[in-house]
Order: structure tokens, then C-alpha cells, then sequence
């Protein structure tokens, strides 16, 4: 089945050659626009999209508010959300990660990465561009995963670090010669023991209490 997008941006140049790039993929369409944040979500909550694209600084309503209705801990139903910004700056970063964002964007990223992140969206992975990874994992002060009491094994101990790395399932199934299914069964059972809802969470809690692995 196709992946089902929605753009939300206020440059209609932006919309027009997200789109071109997207709906240029197989197993891709875009199923609606928005120019501002109050549009995203009514069209969102109507269109019910597989991924939203959100850009942070728009009109009647900013993409980090917009990210923690359609993605955030009281959203109901929860949608992917990606942001796409020009803007690197750390506390956009951080609320948009905080509001459940599961992907991270700068424009000038370009459109291979733009589809990497659609679709680690869809499998329920996370993308951040690569400027800001190691600045984001480095600095970010976390507040969630720190009261957990159920310790990690030493398998998930190995699998957080590399997760923390920037690997991916099929990475780390290779790496550790494991099943990709099994690799994800760990990666559910990780984000269960610290209390965090993604990827970004595992990794921001290796960062906070441990020094990856390599």
C-alpha cells in the first residue's frame, strides 16, 4: 500500500517540490497540503495521513504545537509526525522530540534523506539529520526514562548503545548477527524497561548514563 503524506508548510515552493519528490516514489503519494499549523491538524485529523511533514515556524500555529497534538503524549489518535525546519536550533530540537516528533529534519538535508525519514517513520524508527545528531545525543537534557528500576540485560544494554549510535534495525541486526525481528522485539522490550516512547529516548538515556559501546 501506498505511504499516505501530508505536507504542511507555508512556502508553496517547498510544498510543490516536497511533493514532486514524493509522489515521484513507488510506494508514495502526498494526500494533502496545509500552509499554516491549525490547517495541519484539521486535515490530519480528517485525511488521517501515514506521515505529516511539519515545518516549525507557521502561521495561526507553530509545527512544535502541531507535533504535540497529532504526535504527543495526549494525542488521540497519535500520528508520525516528521519536522522539517530550517531552523537547527537546540530547544526546536528538543520540544519537537519531547512532543513526540519521530523525525528531525533540516531543509537543506535534501530529498534522499527527506524519503529515509518517511520511511523509518513508517517502520517506527527515527531520522534526525546528521549535522545535529551528535550535538542533540551529546547535550539534551532528558527527563524521562531515569526512575526506571528494571535493568537491561547485557544484549539490551549492546542493542541501546548501538541505537544511540544512529543503527538502525537491520544495522544492528547485522552487526550482532540476529533476526530483524528480533532485533525490534529488543528495541520494544528496551523502550518498555526505561519508560521512553522511541528510538530518540533509548538514545538519549545511553548518552545520559553510558558511553556507547564503540
Amino acid at each position: 500500500m501506498s505511504i499516505r503524506v501530508l505536507i504542511a508548510d507555508d512556502q508553496e515552493d517547498l510544498r510543490n517540490g516536497y511533493r514532486m519528490v514524493i509522489d515521484a516514489q513507488p510506494d508514495m503519494t502526498v494526500i494533502g497540503e496545509a500552509s499554516d499549523g491549525r490547517a495541519a491538524v484539521d486535515l490530519a485529523r480528517r485525511l488521517r495521513p501515514d506521515v505529516v511533514l511539519a515545518d516549525i515556524r507557521m502561521p495561526k500555529m507553530d509545527g512544535l504545537d502541531v507535533t504535540r497534538i497529532l504526535a504527543g503524549a495526549d494525542a488521540d489518535p497519535k500520528f508520525r509526525v516528521v519536522v522539517v525546519t530550517t531552523f537547527d536550533l537546540d530547544e526546536y530540537v528538543h520540544a519537537a522530540l519531547r512532543n513526540g516528533a519521530c523525525g528531525f529534519l533540516l531543509k537543506r538535508s535534501g530529498p534522499t534523506l527527506l524519503i529515509e525519514a518517511i520511511r523509518a517513520a513508517v517502520d517506527g524508527n527515527t531520522l534526525i539529520s546528521p549535522q545535529i545528531t551528535v550535538r542533540l545525543l551529546r547535550h539534551l537534557t532528558r527527563s524521562v526514562g531515569t526512575g526506571s528500576s528494571t535493568p537491561l540485560t547485557d544484549r539490551e544494554t549492546l542493542v541501546a548503545d548501538l541505537v544511540a549510535q544512529g543503527l538502525t534495525n537491520a544495522d544492528i541486526a547485522a552487526e550482532l548477527h540476529l533476526a530483524a525481528g528480533t532485533v525490534k522485539n529488543v528495541v520494544a522490550v528496551i523502550s518498555r524497561k526505561l519508560d521512553v516512547r522511541n528510538r530518540v529516548g533509548i538514545a538519549l538515556w545511553v548518552w545520559d548514563n553510558r558511553r556507547p559501546a564503540r
